[in-house]
């Protein structure tokens, strides 16, 4: 094999390397974004995935709800508040999962060419952290608005709540 040769194959490699990391990236941004919602509602996210569908995201807020509900003894007018809250922002949010899920097939496509156009994996990147930053401004004002309706004291339950429930899923970072 000439020296070229030995080129190329270490340039595939690094290019597999970098398009692999950014999938990576992509995938653990979403996830992150995921889980932190979900913990910051409670931590139900082991009872949501054992009692829902996964593409039934209304049946996942329910659970998280009623768990909100029950660790803040939230009131019946207090839960038709949340509840309306709660469906706006899912579906504010439903777009995004139908973004992400193209923004797959398009990485796909991309990795796949004959060769890679960096131009558009960095367009590609851009255009998924714009809308990871937009979801994560959604969900916080979703956050915003539920603590508008909980008392102060209700809030200090839940942000309890979220601390243990924190310490339980990440016992290295106690100290």
């Amino acid at each position: 094999m000439d020296k070229s040769q030995g080129q190329g194959g270490a340039k595939r490699l690094f290019n597999r390397t970098v398009i692999g990391a950014f999938a990576a990236g992509v995938v653990a941004t979403l996830g992150v974004t995921a889980f932190a919602a979900s913990q910051a509602v409670g931590g139900v996210h082991n009872a949501i995935a054992l009692t829902t569908q996964p593409h039934d995201p209304m049946a996942h807020a329910q659970v998280v709800l009623a768990h909100l509900y029950k660790v803040v003894n939230a009131t019946d007018a207090q839960k038709a508040q949340i509840e309306p809250l709660v469906q706006q922002a899912m579906t504010d949010l439903a777009s995004f999962h139908t973004q992400f899920g193209s923004a797959h097939t398009q990485l796909q496509a991309l990795f796949s060419a004959d060769q890679i156009d960096r131009a558009a994996l960095e367009s590609l990147r851009s255009q998924q952290m714009q809308n990871v930053d937009q979801a994560s401004r959604r969900l916080l004002q979703l956050f915003a608005d539920v603590g508008d309706v909980l008392t102060p004291a209700q809030r200090s339950l839940l942000a309890q709540h979220m601390a243990t429930m924190h310490a339980a899923h990440h016992p290295a970072q106690q100290g």
